[in-house]
């Protein structure tokens, strides 16, 4: 494959991601019509979200199993069709209950793109490459958080909310017609019987653990363990943890390789990438804190995280270079290091606007540094061919869960000390000790030589 067919694919693996990440940043704006047109209240509202995270969180290894079995065109296609029909359903909806359905369809399509999209890089690109390409695909999500507020102030300003959704419908088509002539139609030649006890029970396990998590009374949230319909769905995921180990390792083709972790690299990259979801979604905390620091509008805290945005859009691009340079050891430690020094800064002086800003750009380099290549760049040079989108899928799952640990605990402990500055503070400075035992477990990540020589194996 040349080059110019390369770049091509690239085009469309950054514009189908960017569709999935434009729809998560631009719905905030839209929650007031929404909640208008429908009645619903300010908890019901916030299922827009929250079955699309859940839902995601379930279908994404789902698919990415899928396209190692089934071959990257045919689920990138599937992928883009779930999108574009449940944004159909979600702007056609004549009742709250279809939008929400039409949110789950959304998901289940957006699960596919992002894994099958890191696959495709690994299939396609050769390895002194695949850091730059991954690098451009991470740059999405701070264009999109960008780009997207600013595209449904403008649509909402001329439409509705509708349209919000059926701009998707042009892309989703475009995405579907570009994979069929560019992605390739490689599959196994004798896939095994599918796994679908082991699907099921993860799809339980994943369910409850997300479920039980964003349940917790953010006032109260070690009380809220005590609950049945909370600590016993945590306790439910964790004992169904050993069960599904034991299934998988006796499955024909699992859903999840137990011979994955085997590989320290790939676990060490885990756990990484578990303090880098904690971290990550910590910042959708930073408007409330600049509001409670700065006596300012929250829309005004709003365009005040222009820092990290833009940081993020910079920083990915040249993150996925020096992937193919020096290796993922020394970005990924440069990342923690950056992020961890500057959730310290918003610990210690974030009341401060101008040490705001410092720390934005701090955080926001480190997490490019983190986020989109350098992570997925370890699991492409892990996983075998056969395994390339499972593992992206685990890898997704694992930030997912990252995520949602994050938004409970900043959120538990920002309840605990009734909003005020302090007790954010107090979070990003636990955050900032999480990414430094991070650092340290960093460092036994292979260097360059070591990871080249796996990446040729993985390839072989």
């Amino acid at each position: 494959m040349d080059e110019k067919q390369r770049n091509r694919i690239l085009l469309l693996l950054f514009v189908g991601v960017l569709m999935g990440a434009l729809d998560i940043a631009i719905i905030g704006p839209a929650f007031p019509a929404i909640q208008e047109e429908f009645g619903v209240s300010s908890r019901q509202l916030a299922w827009i979200s929250n079955l699309y995270i859940l839902t995601s969180l379930i279908g994404t290894p789902l698919m990415a199993k899928l396209s190692d079995r089934f071959g990257r065109r045919i689920i990138y296609m599937i992928g883009a069709l779930l999108f574009g029909t449940g944004s159909l359903i979600v702007a056609s909806a004549s009742s709250y209950d279809m939008l929400l359905i039409g949110r789950a369809v959304q998901a289940s399509g957006g699960g596919a793109i992002l894994p099958v999209a890191a696959a495709v890089i690994g299939d396609t690109f050769p390895p002194e490459k695949r850091g730059s390409a991954l690098g451009l695909i991470g740059a999405v999500f701070g264009m999109a958080f960008l780009v997207g507020p600013l595209v449904a102030i403008l649509i909402l300003k001329f439409g509705t909310w509708h349209w919000l959704f059926l701009i998707n419908l042009p892309i989703a088509v475009g995405l579907i017609i570009g994979a069929m002539r560019l992605l390739p139609a490689v599959r196994p030649a004798t896939p095994k019987p599918f796994d679908f006890p082991g699907m099921l029970l993860l799809a339980v396990i994943l369910g409850s653990l997300a479920l039980g998590i964003t349940g917790l009374d953010q006032n109260e949230p070690w009380l809220g363990m005590l609950h049945p319909r909370i600590g016993g769905l945590i306790l439910l995921s964790l004992v169904l943890m050993p069960v599904f180990w034991r299934m998988e390792k006796a499955a024909g083709d699992p859903v999840l390789q137990t011979r994955m972790f085997q590989s320290r690299q790939m676990n060490i990259a885990g756990l990484i990438a578990v303090c880098t979801g904690v971290s990550e979604t910590s910042g959708i905390f930073l408007p409330t804190f600049a509001v409670a620091s700065f006596n300012m509008e929250p829309y005004e805290a709003t365009l005040w995280l222009l820092p990290t945005v833009v940081a993020l859009i910079i920083g990915s691009p040249v993150a996925g270079r020096m992937l193919d340079r020096v290796g993922s050891k020394v970005v990924i430690q440069g990342g923690l290091l950056l992020t961890a020094l500057g959730y310290f800064v918003f610990a210690l002086l974030g009341t401060d606007i101008t040490w705001f800003v410092v720390a934005q750009v701090l955080s926001g380099f480190g997490l490019s540094s983190l986020l989109g290549a350098p992570l997925r760049y370890v699991v492409l040079s892990e996983a075998g061919e056969a395994q390339r989108a499972a593992a992206q899928g685990l890898l997704s799952v694992v930030l997912s869960i990252g995520q949602i640990t994050g938004t409970a605990y900043v959120g538990a402990v920002a309840a605990s000390h009734a909003g005020t500055p302090g007790g954010f503070q107090q979070a990003f400075l636990a955050i900032g000790l999480l990414l430094v035992g991070a650092l340290l477990l960093s460092g036994v990540l292979k260097n360059r030589a070591a990871e080249q020589a796996a990446t040729a194996a993985a390839s072989g």
